[in-house]
């Protein structure tokens, strides 16, 4: 039966049983027993499923995966501890030294600094590009070792809209998947596996939980991109991983289970980013209101919008949902319900007059975090992106005057008030 994305943020994931817990229980544990070695032994050669060590998968953490999955429409999926951890692992599963991929530039800073900088270390090159481009010019960064495609379904902090469909055109004219980071839409404003993305990322530390309490992440495979057909391309799913027994995950697990697979009884395995089963728990209990507190994200954010774009004191406002907006176009198209509660503006009067105005703020709080019910505010090139160069971050689009506010849940009167006294004070 085909159900829809409230009822599944309800009731996908945890499915008891008779006479077990109706909510999801916390699997406080780091191990599983078994009657006999053989049992066990079984679960290491990836012969039966099961629990061994909550490092490699526990029962709330696959619980809470699976509903993610489903929102997504995707095949398997897994969480980790944080969203850095999601994009690096979604990378590093089919990229190893000497190979290349291709990231927008105007990805999250700490996304930036995690693929320029470290990923550059362990020998894994990445160009940055303006994700505008056309599709010729995107083709043309595309190298014999290049194996992904990475972009943000709604760029942080600059709030632009990638084009999905020409993303994954142009990376599956040339045999890699796409990955896209929905952490901002969300599955309720936008499923990236339909207009072509083949993996998505999330840090489930936003929206998802949506009341700040737990650090976490997840990867979501959609189960499309044949990975035999490009066996050259992708030795760790393709050929046998003589780390694990020697099996060949695209040939045993297929399409719908290699890439989530490996990316457990490889990464995980030897990584060990795991999210802790209470973070697990909190997360599930965030995706239940999901959907009730995007609308409301949305709601509130536009009204924002609205009134800061009217404001005489503010030098422009980026928010695709505004109808003159650069991405309106691109958000009508895959957000058609809304974007998010994010969006960016500048203070006439530069750098100095913004950090005067944020410091005057009384109900919105200056916080690191983005995307909870509470309203937050951050100056990217003081925060964020602080670690990035005047290039780098002219080149992430990340002007000297942008500030980021994300819009929460409370009564919009009162935040339009506390913004309005905050720009009464320059």
């Amino acid at each position: 039966m085909k159900t829809n994305l409230e009822t599944k943020c309800i009731q996908e994931g945890w499915k008891p049983k008779q006479g077990e817990p109706r909510q999801l229980p916390i699997y406080q544990s780091t191990t599983f027993q078994y009657d006999t070695s053989d049992m066990m032994g079984k679960l290491f050669d990836l012969e039966e499923e099961g629990y061994f060590y909550t490092r490699l998968q526990n029962p709330t953490n696959d619980a809470v995966a699976a509903k993610i999955c489903s929102l997504e429409g995707g095949s398997a999926a897994m969480l980790t501890s944080s969203g850095q951890a999601a994009n690096f692992y979604a990378i590093f599963n089919i990229c190893e030294a000497g190979d290349h991929f291709i990231a927008s530039s105007s990805i999250y800073g700490g996304t930036y600094n995690l693929f320029g900088v470290t990923m550059k270390k362990m020998g894994i090159e990445c160009t940055f590009v303006d994700q505008d481009i056309s599709e010729e010019e995107l083709s043309s960064y595309f190298k014999p070792n290049t194996k992904a495609l990475f972009g943000e379904t709604i760029t942080n902090p600059t709030v632009s809209v990638l084009d999905i469909e020409k993303f994954a055109r142009v990376a599956h004219k040339h045999g890699v998947p796409l990955i896209v980071d929905n952490t901002f839409a969300t599955p309720i404003n936008c499923r990236p596996f339909e207009w072509g993305a083949d993996i998505v990322t999330h840090s489930t530390t936003k929206y998802m939980d949506g009341h700040a309490v737990g650090v976490g992440g997840c990867i979501v495979d959609s189960g499309n991109f044949n990975w035999l057909e490009h066996a050259d391309k992708f030795p760790g799913l393709t050929t046998p991983d003589e780390s694990y027994h020697g099996v060949t995950y695209a040939e045993k697990f297929g399409n719908g289970l290699a890439y989530i697979t490996k990316a457990t009884s490889q990464l995980m395995r030897d990584f060990g980013s795991i999210q802790s089963p209470q973070n697990a728990f909190y997360l599930n209990m965030g995706l239940e209101t999901l959907p009730l507190r995007v609308k409301k994200h949305c709601e509130n954010a536009m009204a924002i919008a609205k009134f800061l774009e009217a404001n005489e004191k503010v030098a422009w406002v980026h928010y695709a949902d505004l109808e003159n907006d650069d991405y309106h176009a691109l958000a009508e198209k895959y957000l058609p319900d809304g974007t998010c509660g994010v969006l960016a503006f500048g203070i006439r009067g530069g750098r100095e007059q913004s950090i005067k105005f944020m410091d005057s703020l009384k109900l919105i709080s200056i916080v690191t975090h983005v995307a909870d019910s509470k309203t937050c505010i951050l100056h990217p090139a003081s925060h964020t992106h602080r670690q990035m160069t005047d290039e780098q971050l002219k080149e992430a689009g990340v002007a000297p005057d942008l500030i980021r506010l994300s819009v929460g849940i409370e009564n919009v009167d009162d935040l339009i008030a506390d913004l309005t006294q905050a720009l009464e004070t320059i």
